[in-house]
């Protein structure tokens, strides 16, 4: 969830939830540092509420591990890139190889542009001392520790009502799931764009694309009701239940196949065995999660020739 969706508001009736953007997060320091009152609502978010002394506002800050290690990543990948450069130009100026302070000044103004997401944290500075014009660069410890506080962390502004955060919380995962739904209508059922001339023929697709829809849903809700069971070897050895989207389980299961095996008789006939390929691990797993059994074989609805036959 970037902060830009973030950003949007979502409004029905009066009311809304919104996520506002980081820098709204500032005045939230102490409670965001704070590491008691925090509700976990899943095995890697947990949220917290905080009531604005008479407002009809409510936030409801929110923390995701998996977002933390990411934007931590990021930070990393640009700081040390950051940091290299900076150290390539300050060698550079100290060997005497660039003297002009302008040159100095637009490589340096370079270095920072191609770093806007980490260029605040450092403190550079073009000074001058004995040898002549020298690079110095300081981290700054306050903005690092600020920044390694809210990584991974997200603010929600509401006026809604609710005695705990984790209601909120979930009347704001309701509105991503309407969200998703359109994204899902879109996208995997590509209810748009609409090519149909008649009335009668774009309420049929839309129908279609409805009804694909209450499918979706229904696969996803059989997923979730019987707890994710497809292995995973962990580095520990140790196999780890991976939680399944709809799109992945049907990815997972498009590989089985029917296929006919021909064997030709000694009277010149042959004899066709219509098959099902044989379901790996990670398959049975998920037919099993869905209650489904596969049939040894598949049933011709035929009537077969003189010089064939079917088993």
């Amino acid at each position: 969830m970037s902060e830009e969706n973030l950003a949007a508001i979502r409004r029905r009736g009066g009311q809304y939830l919104v996520g506002t953007p980081g820098s709204r997060m500032k005045q939230f320091e102490a409670q965001l540092v704070d590491q008691e009152n925090w509700t976990q609502v899943r095995p890697e978010v947990e949220v917290k509420k905080i009531a604005i002394p008479e407002g009809e506002e409510t936030y409801v800050l929110c923390r995701t591990a998996g977002r933390q290690e990411k934007e931590k990543a990021i930070r990393g990948r640009f700081s040390s890139s950051m940091e290299r450069a900076l150290g390539n130009l300050q060698k550079t100026i100290a060997a005497g190889r660039l003297k002009d302070r302008n040159k100095m000044e637009r490589r340096l103004g370079r270095i920072q542009a191609r770093h806007p997401q980490v260029n605040d944290l450092y403190d550079v500075a073009l000074r001058e001392t004995a040898g002549g014009v020298r690079l110095f660069r300081q981290i700054k410890e306050d903005r690092k520790h600020w920044r390694e506080a809210r990584e991974g962390a997200y603010l929600l502004r509401t006026n809604l009502t609710a005695e705990t955060a984790e209601e909120l919380w979930a009347k704001y995962m309701q509105l991503t799931e309407a969200e998703a739904c359109f994204r899902a209508l879109k996208s995997e059922l590509s209810i748009r764009p609409l090519f149909h001339q008649k009335e009668p023929r774009v309420k049929a697709h839309v129908m279609v694309a409805f009804l694909g829809y209450a499918l979706h849903v229904t696969l996803k809700h059989m997923l979730k009701r019987r707890p994710a069971i497809v292995p995973k070897q962990s580095q520990s050895g140790v196999d780890n239940a991976q939680p399944l989207s709809p799109m992945k389980a049907l990815a997972l299961l498009s590989t089985l196949q029917s296929a006919d095996i021909v064997l030709p008789t000694t009277d010149g006939r042959e004899i066709r065995l219509r098959r099902i390929t044989e379901p790996d691990a990670e398959q049975k797993s998920v037919l099993h999660q869905l209650g489904l059994t596969l049939p040894d074989r598949l049933q011709f609805h035929c009537e077969c020739s003189a010089d064939s036959a079917t088993a």
